[in-house]
């Protein structure tokens, strides 16, 4: 059942719309971090350790961000429809900005993944805060284009990601990314939290919080135990040579008893300023943090639920991101993750069941185009995980095999078509049904995925490499708004941020099945290929056995396109399934608005 928009912000609405803006712009900036830490990697795993020739052991690094930004997904959109989208915004860039710090001291693998599963904690908290802001901002019949505008910008970060990283790769380490990122994610939660009072949907938490935390100055006594916690831990992480050396300062780097950097007196100073920084926060009168406030907020957004269904999502997550892609589907203890999953998801619907105020509210997902919204947005993310892995990867095979810069600069033409192909769609959805605009998307790209199954070779040298690659990008993007305008238009008010999560983490499941899948399908034609086409070795084509001979190089790359050809063709038919779904689950659902003549008259 659908219950009225939200209106608009009352009176003057620049506020409501600059609030807008600084969302989509951290949106964008939290999906660029996404694409850097890419070409950072090697330098990463490099300075905790772990060499060039070993970089499997950084898996978690991926996986510790994918695991932030799903798993925790449902329960902070949650929140966001219990306390407001402003004071999640706010959080979701300051645990972001710790992610950075943490990230950019980090030491060994924990405390790098560590940081990685904060940033992915903060970054994916700011999608579906946002797109409820825009549902919050719009009513259902104009909502679609700047729901579009939210998704350009998302996917834009995605291509300017890649450029901000060689960028500062070229001036300074990959420790300087962090810091950019800790700099701006703070900037733009002290801009939004400045909006606060005003954001149109009342912030349900502050309306019941005691007389004795609202307003007045900051708790000195919390930030003074915050700066001692930051500084120390900081110099836990860095542990400055010119300290370590000093007879005098050098003791505190010394262990008080067994080993490790948080048994020594500043570890331990660390770790006490922060636990009198928790405790204060707790019962301060003006807590820096008011964290009964937000622990009220995590009960009635159904932790226990959460709990469960980020245990279950966490297990697929580690199931398919830990797997080496070129030789497994699952990781070797992948078996047991999907076990511990579904007893997990099993958990979970019981609680469903029998909980008061479950995590998801019973009929919450009820119609048909919210739960379908799920479904298509799962096949979509399976197709368009095989276009972003799977065309740099063709690329390196065939014409770009000693550049990965190149290879990964194929797919910018993907992604620039991507976030004009989501405006496009926001505005064709005020037309035209959501089913229709996203059946077309799909075709779209799923016509670009057939035109590349015929690449060869030498195909990339050819400037019409790049029309599939356009239309493909294009089509993508032209499904995005539809989908989440068609989850917006058919949810509650109330329930609008767990919505809009729920469709992004069915997006990003979908990217690590279908890539798994795809790839297992496209190694088992591979193998079929070497079956009926034996390579012959190096010693016959190159003779005293080199392997580094451009013909036997060009067989191995000829070789290798039979299994690039099947992952795109497999991921056509994944296009094609969330394009025929869509017009089966999309019908009735109200996203259509006035006309566009009337749109440009009124300004959109």
């Amino acid at each position: 059942m659908t219950t009225p928009a939200a209106a608009p912000i009352g009176g003057d609405r620049r506020p409501a719309l600059l609030l807008l803006t600084l969302a989509a712009v951290a949106v964008a900036f939290a999906a660029a971090d996404t694409y850097v830490v890419v070409l950072a990697l090697p330098e990463m795993v490099g300075s905790v350790g772990i060499s060039a020739e070993e970089l499997q052991r950084a898996a978690p690094i991926i996986s510790g961000f994918l695991l932030g930004y799903v798993a925790m997904l449902p329960l902070i959109g949650r929140i966001a429809d219990l306390r407001g989208r402003t004071p999640v915004l706010v959080m979701a860039l300051v645990v972001f900005a710790l992610g950075s710090l943490v990230t950019a001291l980090a030491y060994d693998l924990p405390s790098m993944v560590t940081g990685r599963f904060l940033q992915g904690v903060g970054g994916g908290a700011l999608v579906p805060a946002t797109l409820a802001l825009v549902a919050d901002l719009y009513p259902v019949e104009r909502r679609a284009v700047p729901l579009g505008v939210v998704s350009a910008v998302q996917e834009a970060g995605s291509v300017l990601g890649p450029v901000l990283g060689a960028l500062v790769l070229a001036v300074a380490d990959w420790r300087a990314i962090f810091a950019l990122n800790l700099a701006v994610g703070l900037l733009l939660a002290a801009a939004i939290a400045t909006l606060r009072t005003s954001e149109g949907r009342p912030d349900h938490a502050a309306a019941t919080r005691p007389p004795r935390y609202r307003g007045g100055l900051p708790d000195l006594v919390g930030v003074v135990l915050a700066a001692v916690a930051l500084a120390a831990g900081s110099l836990v992480f860095v542990r400055p040579r010119s300290l370590l050396v000093d007879m005098t300062w050098g003791q505190l780097f010394i262990p008080v008893a067994g080993e490790g950097r948080w048994l020594t007196p500043l570890g331990l100073l660390a770790v006490v300023a922060a636990l009198l920084f928790v405790v204060r926060c707790a019962t301060a009168r003006r807590p820096l943090v008011d964290l009964p406030s937000w622990w009220r907020s995590l009960r009635e957004a159904d932790l226990l639920g959460a709990t469960w269904l980020a245990l279950g999502l966490g297990g697929v997550i580690l199931a398919f991101a830990t797997a080496d892609v070129k030789v497994e589907v699952f990781a070797e203890q992948g078996w047991w993750y999907l076990l511990g999953a579904g007893v997990a998801f099993v958990l979970f619907a019981v609680h469903l069941r029998r909980a008061r105020n479950p995590l998801v509210p019973r009929g919450a997902l009820a119609a048909r185009a919210a739960w379908g919204s799920v479904i298509v947005s799962f096949f979509m993310g399976a197709a368009l995980m095989a276009a972003v892995a799977d065309i740099p990867l063709f690329a390196r095979t065939t014409t770009y095999r000693d550049s990965q810069l190149m290879a990964a600069l194929v797919l910018v033409r993907f992604l620039v078509a991507l976030p004009v192909g989501a405006v496009v769609g926001g505005y064709l959805t005020r037309r035209y049904s959501a089913g229709a605009v996203t059946a077309a998307g799909m075709a779209m790209a799923a016509a670009g995925f057939v035109w590349m199954t015929q690449w060869g070779v030498d195909s990339l040298e050819s400037p019409l490499a790049t029309v599939p690659l356009v239309i493909c990008g294009f089509g993508f993007g032209l499904a995005l708004p539809p989908i989440n305008a068609a989850m917006l238009a058919t949810t509650a008010d109330d329930v609008h941020g767990l919505a809009s999560a729920m469709v992004v983490v069915a997006r990003m499941v979908g990217m690590l099945v279908g890539i798994s899948a795809l790839t297992a399908i496209g190694l088992r034609r591979y193998y079929l290929e070497l079956e009926r086409n034996p390579l012959p070795t190096a010693a016959e084509v190159c003779g005293g056995g080199s392997t580094r001979c451009s013909e036997y190089t060009d067989l191995l790359a000829a070789a290798g396109i039979p299994q690039e050809h099947a992952v795109f063709a497999g991921a056509a038919v994944c296009a094609v399934i969330a394009g025929l779904v869509a017009l089966a689950v999309f019908r009735g659902a109200a996203t259509r608005g006035v006309a566009a003549s009337d749109l440009l008259r009124t300004g959109g």
